[in-house]
């Protein structure tokens, strides 16, 4: 899928989904839910996590900079902490 150059991935990565068709080992349907995602900086917005976290699909996406540090500024307000987790 393309889209213009001044669009949002965000936008797009939903119809990109939808479009997934992976084959079974054995008989039946396609597969149309992937285990996981992997994805590079572009695609750590909120709304691109939000819709995997609402379709139960793992994501291993890196995290800019300057939401880590958001994060971490915001301290004490919670959230996760800003590392990656190599292991996993």
């Amino acid at each position: 899928m393309l889209t213009p150059g001044n669009v949002n991935d965000a936008t797009a990565f939903g119809q990109v989904l939808d479009g997934i068709r992976a084959p079974r080992l054995g008989t039946g349907r396609p597969r149309t839910t992937p285990d996981r995602v992997l994805g590079d900086k572009a695609y750590s917005s909120r709304s691109i996590r939000h819709l995997l976290r609402r379709r139960g699909i793992a994501a291993t996406i890196l995290e800019r900079r300057d939401q880590a540090a958001n994060r971490r500024r915001r301290g004490a307000l919670g959230g996760r902490p800003p590392a990656f987790d190599k292991v996993t």
